[in-house]
C-alpha cells in the first residue's frame, strides 16, 4: 500500500491541481497534466496560441498539435496520455480498490463515526512549478520568491537572505493581512467616493437642468424685449403711413373737384366759340376775361414718399455678440468639508530615522496615472511614488539638500537646490531620472513656474525671472517677504510668496506691482507660513506651520475659514498641492495626508 502511495504522490498527481490525473495527457517533453488544466493554462499563455503549439508549465518546452490550426481546446483534446501513464491509472487511478491504510494524496484522511466532531481541512503539497518531484521548502527574500531546493542550488546560490518556508510564513501572512487592511479602507474609500460622486452626479444635473432653465427664461426676457420692440416699430409704421396716405388721399379728392370745374368751364367755352349766336359768345368772352388763369402750375401736393427702416446690420450683430445674457462655468463649494483619504507613510524603505518632507507636487501622467513628488531634504533626494505601486517608491538622490519643488509639465518637475547654486529638471515617469542641472549665479529656495521655458526663483533679498539655462530676464520686488521660500504662481500669472520668518502673505504681479499683503493679527495671525496652492475658483489655500492650520483666502487676500487643524490629524504642515480631481496633498511629519472634499 505504500508503494501505490508513492506512485501516485510522485507519478499520477497533476502538478497544477495537485488532484490525481483527471483525462490525463502527455506533453512531448513527457511531462503529464490534467487536460482541463492544462487547457486552462495554455489559454493564459497568448505567445503559445499564437504559435499554434501547448507549452509545458513546468519546463516551458513546446509541443507541437497534428492540427494547430484547430481551436486550442481541440488542440489539447488531441493530447493522449503516455502508455506508463495510462498504465499506472489502469491500476491505482480512480475507480481503483482504494488503499487499505486509508491515505490519499495531498489529503489528511480521517475515520468517521457518529461519535466524532469532524472539521474538513485541506492540506495540499506546495509544488515547485519547475520541478514537479520537489515541494517548496525555501523562500529567497532577495528574488521574493519560494522555491525548492534545487531552484536554490541551481538559480539562488548567489543570494543573500534565504529563509526556510516555516520561518517566513508567519512574516508572509502578516504583511498579506496589513496589505488586506490596507486594501478593505481603499475599498471603503472608494464605495464611499462612489456613492458621494453619484450623490453629486444627481445634484449636479439638477443643477444642469435648472441653469439650462435659467437660460431659456433669460432668453425669453430678451426675446420679450425683442418683441416689443418690435411692436413698437410696427405701431410707427402705421401711424406715420396713415396720416401720409390720408393727406394724399384728400389731394386727389379736391383735385378731383377742380378737374371738374375747368372741364365744365371748357365745354362751355367751345360750345360758345362754334356756336351761331355772336351774342351769346361774346357774354362767355366777357366772363372769361374778369377772371384770368394762371398759366403757371400750381403744385401743392406732397413731395412722392417711401417707408425707410434705419437699420446697420454689423451694429446690431455686434449688440448681439455682447448681449450679457450670463456666464455659464463650474466651480466647486468654498465650505466643502475635507475628509481624510489616504495616509502616504513616507517611513516605509525609508533608511533614516526622519525625513524632512518640506514641499510636494502631483502630477497626472497621461492624464491617468497619479505621481505624487516628495522633497525629502534629511535624504537630500525625492521620493516619488506611483499609485498603482504606492508601497514600493522611487528616488532621486541629488548633490545637495532640495529645497523647493515645482510641476514643469504632466511629466517633469523642477526642484531648487540652494546649496550647490542648482535648479534640476527630473522626469519622473515611467521612471525617475534627471533631465539637466540649471547652475545659477544665486542659491535659490523658491521656486514657481510662470510657462515650461520661464522660472521664478527667490534668493536672499531677490525675486527672479529665470529661462532654462539660468539667465536672469527680470528681478521684481515682493513688497514685505523679501526672501520667498515658497512661491505660487496663480492661473492670472500673479505670483504668492511666504516665508516662515515672516507673518504675512504677499501677492504680487509678475512685474512687481503689489496686489495684496496678508497680515491678520490676533488669533488668526500666522505662525511660520510655507507652503501654497490655489483653487479652481482663485481661493488660496495656505499651510501655516506652527499653527497645525491649512487655511483658506480668497483671490483678493480675504480670510475664509480653516480648512484643517490639529482636528484633522495634521502637525506642522509644509508642502501642499491640489491635484486636477481636487484631492488635497499635505506633507505631515513623516507622511503625505491625503484630504477629499465631499
Amino acid at each position: 500500500m505504500a508503494t501505490a502511495k508513492k506512485l501516485t504522490d510522485n507519478h499520477l498527481t497533476c502538478v497544477i491541481c495537485t488532484e490525481v490525473f483527471t483525462d490525463p495527457a502527455t506533453l512531448q517533453c513527457n511531462h503529464t497534466f490534467c487536460k482541463s488544466c492544462l487547457l486552462k493554462y495554455t489559454k493564459t499563455q497568448s505567445e503559445a496560441i499564437q504559435a499554434t503549439s501547448i507549452p509545458c508549465p513546468s519546463c516551458r518546452q513546446q509541443t507541437k498539435v497534428a492540427n494547430p490550426d484547430s481551436p486550442v481546446e481541440e488542440r489539447v483534446s488531441q493530447l493522449k496520455p503516455s502508455h506508463v501513464i495510462q498504465s499506472l491509472m489502469d491500476d491505482f487511478g480512480p475507480g481503483t480498490e482504494a488503499p487499505e491504510t486509508g491515505e490519499c494524496s495531498g489529503h489528511e484522511v480521517v475515520v468517521l463515526s457518529e461519535s466524532t466532531t469532524f472539521q474538513m481541512t485541506t492540506k495540499r503539497p506546495f509544488i515547485c512549478k519547475h520541478h514537479a518531484s520537489k515541494q517548496i521548502e525555501l523562500f529567497c527574500k532577495d528574488c521574493k520568491m519560494a522555491i525548492c531546493t534545487i531552484c536554490y542550488s541551481i538559480n539562488h546560490r548567489k543570494c543573500d537572505d534565504v529563509d526556510t518556508i516555516e520561518n517566513i510564513t508567519p512574516q508572509v501572512k502578516e504583511q498579506l493581512t496589513k496589505r488586506n487592511q490596507e486594501l478593505n479602507l481603499r475599498i471603503g474609500n472608494i464605495k464611499h467616493g462612489i456613492s458621494l460622486n453619484k450623490k453629486h452626479g444627481d445634484n449636479f444635473r439638477n443643477k444642469i437642468e435648472e441653469t439650462k432653465s435659467q437660460i431659456r427664461n433669460t432668453r425669453a426676457k430678451v426675446v420679450e424685449l425683442i418683441m416689443k420692440k418690435e411692436k413698437q416699430l410696427l405701431h410707427d409704421v402705421d401711424q406715420s403711413c396713415t396720416e401720409y396716405l390720408h393727406q394724399i388721399q384728400t389731394d386727389i379728392e379736391s383735385s378731383e373737384i377742380e378737374l371738374q370745374m375747368y372741364q365744365q368751364q371748357y365745354e362751355f367755352t367751345v360750345n360758345s366759340v362754334t356756336s351761331s349766336c355772336e351774342m351769346d359768345m361774346y357774354a362767355v368772352y366777357e366772363s372769361v376775361c374778369e377772371t384770368s388763369l394762371d398759366s403757371r402750375i400750381t403744385d401743392n401736393r406732397p413731395a412722392p414718399g417711401r417707408v425707410v427702416f434705419t437699420r446697420n446690420i454689423d451694429k446690431l450683430s455686434k449688440a448681439v455678440d455682447e448681449l450679457n445674457l450670463g456666464d455659464v462655468k463650474i466651480v466647486q463649494d468654498r465650505e466643502s468639508i475635507p475628509t481624510l483619504y489616504q495616509t502616504i507613510d513616507c517611513m516605509e524603505g525609508h533608511d533614516m530615522a526622519d525625513p524632512a518632507l518640506h514641499d510636494l507636487a502631483v502630477l497626472a501622467v497621461d492624464g491617468v496615472k497619479e505621481v505624487v513628488v516628495v522633497v525629502d531634504c534629511n535624504s537630500k533626494r525625492l521620493n516619488i511614488y506611483y499609485t498603482s505601486a504606492i508601497h514600493c517608491p522611487k528616488y532621486i538622490q541629488l548633490s545637495d539638500t532640495p529645497c523647493r519643488l515645482m510641476k514643469l509639465t504632466n511629466w517633469q518637475v523642477a526642484v531648487s537646490v540652494p546649496g550647490s547654486n542648482e535648479i534640476v529638471t527630473v522626469k519622473v515617469y515611467p521612471h525617475p531620472v534627471i533631465l539637466s542641472t540649471i547652475k545659477t549665479n544665486r542659491p535659490y529656495f523658491g521656486l514657481g513656474c510662470l510657462s515650461p521655458s520661464r522660472l521664478v526663483a527667490g534668493a536672499t533679498g531677490w525675486t527672479d525671472i529665470l529661462d532654462l539655462e539660468g539667465n536672469v530676464l527680470k528681478s521684481i520686488k515682493t513688497g514685505k517677504v523679501s526672501i520667498p521660500s515658497y512661491i505660487h504662481v496663480t492661473g492670472n500669472q500673479n505670483l504668492i510668496l511666504s516665508n516662515g520668518v515672516f507673518d504675512s502673505l504677499v501677492s504680487v504681479t509678475r512685474e512687481g506691482e503689489a496686489v495684496f499683503t496678508y497680515t491678520p493679527t490676533g488669533d488668526r495671525s500666522l505662525k511660520y507660513p510655507q507652503g501654497i496652492t490655489t483653487t479652481s475658483t482663485g481661493d488660496i489655500l495656505l499651510a501655516d506651520k506652527d499653527s497645525h492650520k491649512v487655511i483658506q483666502l480668497t483671490e483678493s487676500g480675504q480670510f475664509v475659514r480653516d480648512v484643517l487643524t490639529a482636528q484633522d490629524g495634521i502637525g506642522h504642515p509644509c508642502g501642499i498641492c491640489l491635484d486636477t480631481d481636487g484631492f488635497l496633498y499635505v506633507t505631515c511629519g513623516n507622511a503625505v495626508k491625503v484630504f477629499r472634499f465631499d
